[in-house]
């Protein structure tokens, strides 16, 4: 028997979002964002046509939900705050009502022995903004900052752990070029702009609180999948995955935590005639305002090759011009999600944070494993027996483990979900939580077994194996 003991204090808990969660109710207050605009105009692109106004009813249920997260072992919980529900029209004015549900909800927690960690945007723009351009606009990084800067001034004296963006890519890719996020265009020039942008906007935010008196630290949450090589002895392999890495992970890393962008992506971006529209001290800003706190989300790696497929022309350019996707030979697979399953790649992550990134300290913010149709393994007590997430997560946090042992400074672990929730056009589709949800009686919630049995892990902070 190995134990895996992690360090004293580590973070054990899940991480969750605002609009995949709390719903809607009368008289809530809040407007329209981008998902809840896109389902009311095609319902029939989301699973099942469900959308966004029923989630998993956090904002009726927030007081049971954190009773769960105690008996599900959380001593720490991410969520976001939604920008339509706190600042919900033009005026800029705050919506009372959710600053009376957020206080609530933070207050809970706290209450409770749970850390809360927020996040300032997930995916979801206010529909008013969106109308006028989104994160093309310049006019919605100072919208943002305001809406930010009214963030601290109301919660900051508890919440001590915030983020700019979680997974900021996804928009970029989601929305303006691979069309699984609104407003689902194929423009590489707004997709270079938008991302430009959420790190401009990042940048200003993260100077905000720094400029206050609040004692806490302000980070950003990427989505960060190594890129390996089909051949690690094939120059032309090498540099597709160089090239694939500067796209997806470096983009965003480089500037959040070094304050300069990858010399890779900046010649092609170049060569393309598409630098995006800046004004003198925008990259200035963006090198002196740094995270303090690198959350990493990690699912699955990217395996590339070099470009061997035809180009889209009617899609071009696109970053898939510069590399082509390589299957490996006897991957493991989640066949529900499509996704690889590869564990060490957590590790690879972690140690190259620590080698290249000034081993900043960091935390994993989601890992996780979406099964569809999870209910066929309910026994006859009501509980869903999931031991395939209970080795998933064993798998990865031995990787975690032996990062922290040469010397990685990762100080938590939380797994998407808390409990299973609504994802954008997937809706319910793939269940991801250590608590299910019933969504034909009335979204009630029961523990699943690896609920159980993370209450372990975190009450000895680590595990036998």
């Amino acid at each position: 028997m190995v134990k895996y003991k992690f360090p004293d204090g580590f973070w054990w808990g899940s991480a969750a979002s605002g609009p995949q969660t709390e719903g809607r109710v009368k008289g809530d207050g809040k407007a329209d964002n981008i998902w809840d605009h896109w389902y009311k105009k095609e319902p029939e692109k989301f699973f099942n046509q469900v959308g966004p106004q029923n989630t998993s009813k956090v904002y009726q249920s927030y007081k049971e939900d954190v009773q769960l997260m105690k008996k599900s072992g959380h001593n720490t919980f991410r969520t976001s705050i939604q920008w339509s529900r706190l600042i919900p029209n033009s005026d800029g004015k705050v919506n009372s009502e959710a600053v009376k549900f957020y206080d609530d909800y933070f207050n809970e927690l706290l209450e409770n022995g749970i850390e809360p960690f927020v996040n300032l945007f997930h995916f979801d723009m206010p529909m008013r903004l969106q109308e006028m351009g989104g994160w093309l606009n310049r006019e919605t990084v100072e919208a943002y900052v305001h809406y930010a800067e009214t963030c601290f001034e109301l919660f900051g004296d508890r919440v001590k752990k915030w983020f700019t963006h979680n997974e900021p890519i996804v928009p970029v890719e989601g929305g303006y070029l691979y069309q699984f996020h609104y407003p689902s265009e194929v423009n590489m020039k707004h997709a270079v702009q938008v991302g430009f942008n959420e790190l401009l906007a990042s940048a200003k935010v993260i100077q905000k609180y720094h400029e206050t008196n609040l004692d806490g630290e302000i980070g950003i949450i990427l989505n960060l999948t190594p890129s390996y090589p089909r051949d690690e002895n094939s120059p032309a392999d090498v540099k597709a995955a160089k090239i694939a890495d500067a796209f997806f992970n470096r983009s965003f890393l480089d500037p959040s935590v070094k304050g300069t962008f990858p010399k890779e992506l900046v010649e092609i971006v170049t060569e393309l005639n598409m630098l995006p529209e800046m004004e003198e001290g925008d990259l200035t800003l963006i090198e002196e305002n740094t995270v303090d706190l690198l959350g990493i989300n990690y699912y699955q790696p990217r395996r590339v090759k070099a470009k061997e497929s035809a180009k889209n022309n009617e899609m071009a350019p696109m970053p898939d011009d510069y590399f082509d996707d390589y299957e490996k030979p006897g991957r493991k697979m989640n066949p529900y999600r499509g996704w690889e399953i590869y564990e060490k790649g957590i590790y690879d992550i972690l140690a190259n944070i620590r080698k290249n990134y000034g081993n900043i300290q960091c935390f994993i913010s989601e890992n996780g494993m979406g099964v569809e149709g999870e209910e066929r393994f309910t026994d006859e007590n009501g509980k869903v027996q999931d031991d395939y997430r209970i080795d998933f997560i064993k798998d990865h946090l031995r990787y975690v483990h032996q990062a922290i042992q040469e010397g990685t400074n990762c100080l938590g672990y939380h797994m998407w979900t808390c409990m299973d929730n609504w994802s954008w056009l997937n809706a319910y589709k793939n269940r991801y939580g250590f608590i299910a949800i019933d969504l034909d009686n009335n979204a009630a919630r029961t523990i699943k077994k690896s609920g159980e049995w993370f209450k372990t892990v975190s009450d000895n902070n680590g595990f036998e194996d």
